[in-house]
């Protein structure tokens, strides 16, 4: 029993490096990771018109059934590629009768055809808003990451102009436009962004110091032991 003391001591220790050197990784390079993630959920949504175009519709069918609790997906507020036009009205997918029904699920489950092309598994406020995040998030790492974080005053006057659009327009006092929401959308996704991402820094930089000091620690704890 005794001699198995040190040998899993040895392990114990060996382990808790391990994940040290894996925390200090990721904290060294959070920002990398967050973009990689960030580009990958708006890329997923995006290839959904590609891959029905290009025949692979049982793949595209299946980005928007997984991207729909996520978004509306209605087709008058979503851009479409492949077709005639990027932007259609209600009135004119009404018109053309490719719309099942006017009610707001039924509305959901057009994806487009060959005429029309088809829509983005996310809406247009939706690609706008993690568009900038991923911009934002770009241009945080090409700057330094010096940025100071968005006060919170500033942040909300980001999202006026969200929730006036979103607000009036779900109370049915007016129509928003693909301009109002991609703009809304793009402000909110970069207030979040700016507000965010200082704060991750800082708490990283504080990870990475904590774990140099930890470092530091146990190397005059063994130079002790040894003297």
């Amino acid at each position: 029993m005794s001699e198995a003391t040190p040998k899993l001591s040895a392990q114990t220790e060996a382990l808790a490096a391990h994940i040290d050197r894996l925390v200090r990784s990721i904290a060294r390079r959070w920002l990398l990771v967050f973009n990689l993630l960030v580009a990958l959920y708006l890329a997923v949504p995006v290839a959904a018109p590609f891959l029905m175009h290009s025949g692979h519709t049982s793949a595209g069918q299946l980005v928007y059934l997984i991207f729909r609790p996520q978004c509306h997906q209605l087709p008058e507020r979503s851009l479409f590629l492949f077709g005639e036009k990027t932007i259609y009205s209600l009135e004119e997918l009404d018109a053309a009768g490719v719309l099942p029904g006017t009610t707001l699920d039924k509305r959901r489950m057009f994806v487009g055809n060959e005429r029309f092309g088809y829509k983005i598994a996310f809406c247009e406020r939706d690609v706008a808003t993690w568009g900038a995040i991923l911009l934002a998030g770009l241009m945080f790492g090409l700057t330094g990451r010096r940025w100071r974080p968005l006060p919170l005053w500033g942040y909300v006057l980001f999202l006026i102009p969200l929730a006036v659009d979103g607000i009036t327009q779900l109370l049915g006092l007016r129509e928003s436009t693909w301009a109002l929401r991609t703009l809304s959308g793009a402000l909110f996704g970069l207030a979040t962004t700016w507000l965010a991402y200082p704060y991750v820094e800082q708490a990283m930089a504080g990870v990475l110091h904590d774990s140099r000091k930890q470092a530091r620690q146990r190397v005059r704890s063994d130079l002790d032991e040894s003297t």
